[in-house]
């Protein structure tokens, strides 16, 4: 339906790694008078660049190539505060759910909502209304506190972003030389990383490491594909 200058149109952002989806996503939105996509991003960098430019409504998906978007999400509430943030992801996890919560986000949905499920939610949160129910969102919260305080315990907040750098290189299946040549340094320089990690992290091997990471949201694993073998 075409937008009308009588029309007050809500700018919208899209963050989501799945370029299809996001499009899609994008596509249908943009269909409806009173919603228009104004920006996308597929990480947590292409998003940070857009805070400025401006919105009404934030789509974001919690897991990204280069991190978890918990911390996006509070990042888009300090720009906006008036903005209305829908997690829509393919995460499970309550626990990561309540962290976005806690971060500022205004309702989580699961990404296999219809499109039109997700377009009325967005209109809901930008008129003031739940998404969630207020003990589901009590739920969400009380989880959160738990995670942080398991996040606090667990050393990983103590990681440079170069130790979650090579974290990730190792969940992506690297091998210490490639994980050299690939950020441009020595081989003993990332086995003293890799020892400060498991230091840090209080276990003794990588694998432990990675899963360890994978827990709290420090890295990503990606999804296997045959055509790697």
């Amino acid at each position: 339906m075409p937008k009308t200058k009588s029309t007050v149109v809500a700018r919208v952002l899209i963050v989501d790694d799945h370029a299809v989806l996001r499009e899609a996503l994008a596509l249908f939105l943009n269909q409806e008078p009173d919603l228009e996509v104004t920006g996308q991003a597929g990480s947590l960098a292409e998003a940070c660049e857009m805070l400025g430019d401006g919105f009404d409504a934030a789509v974001v998906e919690l897991t990204l190539p280069d991190g978890s978007a918990t911390g996006l999400v509070h990042e888009l509430r300090k720009a906006n505060p008036s903005a209305a943030i829908l997690v829509l992801t393919a995460e499970t996890d309550p626990v990561r759910h309540g962290a976005a919560v806690a971060g500022g986000a205004d309702g989580v949905m699961h990404k296999s909502s219809r499109a039109q499920e997700i377009v009325e939610a967005v209109r809901r949160l930008l008129k003031s209304q739940a998404l969630n129910s207020l003990p589901e969102t009590a739920r969400l919260l009380r989880l959160s506190e738990r995670f942080r305080e398991l996040v606090r315990r667990s050393g990983v907040e103590r990681l440079t972003p170069r130790e979650r750098e090579i974290l990730q290189a190792l969940a992506d299946g690297f091998e210490t030389r490639d994980i050299a040549a690939r950020l441009g340094m020595s081989e003993r320089t990332v086995h003293t990383h890799v020892a400060s990690i498991l230091r840090k992290l209080g276990v003794t091997s990588q694998l432990q490491a990675v899963v360890h990471a994978v827990r709290f949201g420090i890295v990503r694993i990606r999804p296997f594909s045959i055509d790697e073998g």
